[in-house]
């Protein structure tokens, strides 16, 4: 005999499954109605109309990407930050040292020409590398055209997507083959993880092969890092920050910085206000290591894991790392790697 229970089970499961059919299919079909739109878009910004016409018919809408968006966490003040010291472990470790050394002394070549043009430090286009994706082992599989139009539907960030979209689109017109615009489910592509209007603007071709392959030429991943460094207000002979120790009984609330940053706010939050390194020094906070930087370095105090543990001061080429991925956890990340790997 059959359950009522059981029955009401198969019940819920059906019209679960009839209303994500459902569901599907109107995103679906809205999906097309906004392809149209956003081909007017798109031949209005400069497109070629046969470019256009070539992808659209292409797309459908990818709902997995726009869950992953929206699995994002939000920039929610009153939420507790986590320890920097797990993330550290886990991505400055070992092996990522490791063949970071090794592409360091691989790419040498190639690494001082471009340090030389732009004043970035080997050691960081290398760590840029290593954090976007392992050295180029992994770039990422979704089909970045589908991903942007499906993101750019779904509404919430649309100008911000909806311009990539058409960004990439400029990609193919520019020579870009198809089949190289495949990335991260959020738009970025290639060795350096580049967004494509950043590619558009930042993209260089170092081989002179007459083609910006970000993809598959060291040559031109590192050129591109490099001018993406400096077009953010790299500056050459100044270090990124330096690990210290701060002394037992310093006054934090004469460092507190007051100012409210329009950018990633919760991120520059942490920061102290600047202060010169000479400034510091007669604080008390001493380097854990080497040497000093310039008493006129202006830098930042932060604790990631908060009084007692490892500190750093962060100079205005830490802001540079930040305009890259605007996370904390990140930009010191990439720093620490660097380190390591010029060690």
């Amino acid at each position: 005999m059959i359950s009522a229970g059981w029955r009401s089970g198969v019940l819920a499961a059906a019209l679960l499954l009839v209303n994500g059919q459902a569901a599907s299919a109107q995103d679906e079909t809205g999906f097309r109605s906004y392809l149209s739109a956003l081909r007017a878009n798109a031949i209005a910004a400069g497109v070629r109309p046969a470019t256009v016409d070539t992808v659209l018919p292409t797309l459908s809408y990818n709902a997995r990407v726009v869950e992953l968006d929206r699995q994002q966490p939000e920039q929610n003040n009153s939420s507790a930050v986590p320890m920097f010291a797990p993330y550290r472990a886990q991505h400055v470790d070992n092996a990522r040292i490791s063949r970071g050394r090794t592409t360091y002394q691989q790419q040498r070549v190639r690494l001082s020409r471009v340090e030389a043009q732009t004043g970035v430090p080997e050691e960081i286009m290398v760590a840029i590398w290593g954090h976007e994706t392992n050295y180029g082992s992994y770039t990422g599989n979704f089909d970045l055209l589908r991903s942007l139009a499906s993101l750019a539907y779904e509404g919430r960030r649309r100008s911000l997507f909806e311009g990539e979209f058409i960004a990439a689109l400029k990609m193919i017109d520019r020579g870009v083959p198809r089949s190289r615009l495949v990335g991260s489910w959020a738009g970025a592509t290639g060795n350096p993880q580049f967004l494509p209007s950043a590619y558009l603007r930042l993209a260089r071709d170092a081989d002179g092969d007459g083609f910006a392959d970000i993809w598959g030429s060291p040559a031109d991943t590192l050129a591109s890092i490099g001018n993406y460094f400096t077009q953010a207000g790299w500056r050459a002979g100044e270090p990124w920050g330096v690990a210290v120790d701060v002394p037992t009984g310093f006054d934090r609330a004469r460092a507190t910085n007051r100012l409210v940053s329009p950018r990633c706010p919760r991120v520059f939050a942490r920061h102290s206000g600047w202060r010169t390194m000479a400034e510091w020094r007669a604080l008390g906070i001493t380097p854990q290591r080497g040497v000093w930087p310039r008493d006129t370095i202006q830098a930042v105090l932060i604790e990631p894991d908060g009084p007692g543990r490892t500190a750093y001061l962060l100079t205005g080429n830490y802001r540079v790392i930040l305009d890259y991925n605007c996370s904390n956890f990140y930009a010191l990340s990439v720093g620490l790697l660097a380190d390591e790997i010029a060690r």
